[in-house]
């Protein structure tokens, strides 16, 4: 994919529709009641922790420094000690004061707790979708997908979000909850003087609203250059064994460092804009106390109310006002951040639901049907195929990509080998994959023992078969989990008869604890060739009816070549199997062969009547068997034309 050339990620997280409303509604609303508790809570404990300052005020002018009747905004005058002694009012507020402390103490944990449990579990949950989602996916999405971007969505965007859900949400909550209290309780104490308090906030909204505009597209910047760095990092790192062969440290530091320096640009221009509002917002919110201070100062030393003002202000409404209109300084300052995790979330809230839009292509048909009791025959009818191009794919159309299978017929009989070979590029991997469903066909059919493939379920279907490819795949684990991996009930006993079966169990007995040995991730603490013959004793295990070997024996030497093919030997036995292979030598004693060159059917029979025929099979031979000179000219210069063709998947055929 060109780096101008939309990836599937960018067509479908451009079509998602308010993400953060998905979100809610696909997941919050599964976890409602800690949503509602964590939220019930926040808003009592943010308007119990206003109590003081307004208790205060009446304190100050009843029981401490005044004749006023001792009142508070919006209790009945029944439940205060409205005319009662000074001491008694005092002890009053003091009460009060601390029942207000300990009802926020209280309901701050328990908004808290109720908070937390809410993010998190949304997090997991969209975690394990999002995961889901991607193992559902076909083939085509994994044919170009960089690692890298895919971990993001599922590590950094998930978190994104439990960050939002967590701290974004509760905090907006608690900032609407202190405004509006404050506002409220500033209007009762003296409506005029709450208008000067207040006059800086529709600047603040105008301006919180230029930031969000402004910001957004630069955290979808940010979000993506984390996706490009994540992946640099892994192919550096998975990569370095030919780093340092090849000497070339110097060149992968430089790539990791104009990745990173990306990443760090777009991270500085999102942080400029915040560097911009918060301290602005900060001066919104001190000139709005500073007003509050030089009118309320002057309005209480003349007696007098400034300017176009009228009526009285009492000492302890002004200390209300000074105290409030503090806490209202550090709400409004911390919009910023509040608004940098919405737009955070919102970007990553996008991919996260672009990756979960990716439609998938194969998939089970209502009525399908499992695959039970397979003897093995399988048909190719007039098979054709073609890769879809990635956005096209994504939309659900084939777009204009080459053929790479034309028009393939061949039936192959239970407990017969039928072995693939050609040239690189020529289609035998991506043949079998029809097999095995990772792809559909294009045009024909593909049928196990009558069925056709696609009218089966897949997972029945790929439990019937077994792979084993050149490329080892090992988790990160012990050798008997490894082996016991798509069996996880079998027995240890099982586990070692498929292990000698692989010809494995003699150096697994020798690693250090033997088939509890943890062998690293992708197997690193095995060479090779031990890798493969766990793969094989894997499939064993599986017990499949029908085969498919992948150049199984194409990346070992030779002694371990014949380890390895002894145990192949082993497995095919009286199975349907499917060899491919380059090295011709492991596939003369098949019941038959079929040469595929360009992804049609050139030549087909036994090794003896392919040699007969002197064809391309017989070329590929004699190349092999080292007669090179005596090749025909032809022969090189389709070889060099093959060799020059544009590869348009990622396998190796």
């Amino acid at each position: 994919m060109s780096a101008d050339e939309e990836s599937v990620f960018d067509v479908y997280r451009d079509r998602v529709d308010r993400p953060l409303y998905r979100l809610f509604t696909e997941y919050g609303l599964d976890e409602w009641p800690w949503l509602v508790v964590g939220m019930v809570g926040n808003v009592v404990a943010r308007v119990s922790s206003l109590l003081p300052a307004v208790v205060l005020g009446a304190a100050i002018d009843s029981a401490l420094d005044g004749d006023e009747a001792y009142e508070l905004p919006l209790v009945p005058a029944s439940l205060l000690p409205t005319n009662a002694p000074d001491i008694e009012q005092f002890w009053f507020s003091v009460g009060l004061i601390v029942a207000s402390f300990l009802v926020t103490a209280v309901l701050t944990w328990v908004y808290g707790v109720s908070a937390n449990n809410f993010a998190h579990r949304v997090m997991h949950a969209v975690r394990t979708d999002s995961y889901t989602k991607m193992q559902d996916l076909d083939m085509w999405f994994f044919d170009d997908k960089q690692t890298g971007e895919v971990m993001s969505v599922l590590n950094n965007d998930a978190t994104n979000l439990e960050r939002f859900l967590d701290d974004a949400l509760q905090n907006s909550v608690r900032i609407g909850v202190m405004l509006l209290g404050i506002g409220v309780v500033l209007f009762l104490e003296n409506a005029q003087l709450a208008f000067v308090t207040l006059v800086a906030v529709p600047v603040m909204v105008a301006f919180t609203y230029w930031f969000m505009k402004t910001v957004e597209p630069r955290y979808v910047a940010q979000r993506e250059a984390v996706a490009d760095l994540n992946t640099r990092l892994e192919n550096a790192v998975g990569g370095m064994e030919l780093v340092k062969t090849t000497g070339t440290e110097t060149y992968e530091t430089e790539r990791v460092e104009d990745t990173s320096y990306d990443y760090f640009r777009k991270t500085l221009a999102m942080l400029r804009l915040n560097y911009v509002y918060r301290p602005g917002m900060e001066l919104l919110a001190g000139v709005s106390f500073g007003v509050t201070f030089v009118v309320g100062g002057l309005w209480l030393i003349t007696g007098a109310a400034p300017g176009p003002l009228s009526g009285e202000l009492t000492a302890g409404a002004f200390v209300t006002f000074i105290l409030l209109s503090q806490r209202f300084v550090t709400p409004l300052a911390e919009v910023s951040n509040i608004v940098s995790q919405y737009e955070n979330a919102k970007a990553s809230c996008e991919r996260v639901f672009g990756l979960q839009d990716i439609p998938r292509r194969v998939t089970d048909e209502p009525d399908a049907v499992e695959l039970d009791d397979v003897d093995g025959r399988v048909e190719y009818d007039g098979v054709s195929f073609r890769y879809a191009e990635s956005t096209d794919a994504a939309a659900g159309v084939e777009g204009d990509a080459e053929t790479v299978i034309r028009d393939v017929n061949f039936e192959v009989e239970p407990g017969n080998t039928l072995a693939l070979v050609g040239p690189t590029g020529a289609g035998k991997s991506t043949l079998l994959k029809l097999l095995l469903r990772l792809y559909d066909v294009s045009d024909g059919a593909v049928r196990v023992d009558g069925h056709d493939v696609r009218d089966v379920t897949a997972r029945s279907l790929r439990r019937s078969i077994g792979y084993v490819s050149q490329d080892t795949y090992l988790f990160d684990g012990s050798v008997a989990e490894n082996v016991r991996y798509g069996r996880f009930d079998a027995s240890d006993e099982a586990v070692h008869d498929a292990a000698r079966a692989a010809e494995a169990h003699e150096f697994i007995t020798n690693l250090p604890d033997g088939y509890d040995t943890q062998i690293g991730e992708r197997g690193v603490k095995l060479s090779g060739g031990q890798r493969q013959r766990l793969s094989i004793a894997r499939t064993v295990l599986q017990d499949p009816e029908i085969l498919v070997l992948d150049e199984a024996t194409s990346s070992v030497d030779t002694e371990t070549e014949m380890l390895i093919q002894r145990s192949l030997d082993t497995l095919a036995a009286d199975r349907t199997t499917f060899i491919i292979a380059h090295r011709l030598s492991t596939v003369r004693d098949a019941d038959g062969i079929i040469v595929l060159e360009d992804g049609e059917v050139v030549e087909r029979g036994t090794h003896d009547d392919l040699l007969a025929e002197d064809g391309l099979y017989a070329k590929l031979w004699g190349v092999q068997a080292g007669e090179i000179e005596s090749l025909p000219e032809e022969f090189v210069e389709r070889a060099r034309a093959r060799q020059a063709e544009t590869v348009v998947s990622g396998n190796d055929d």
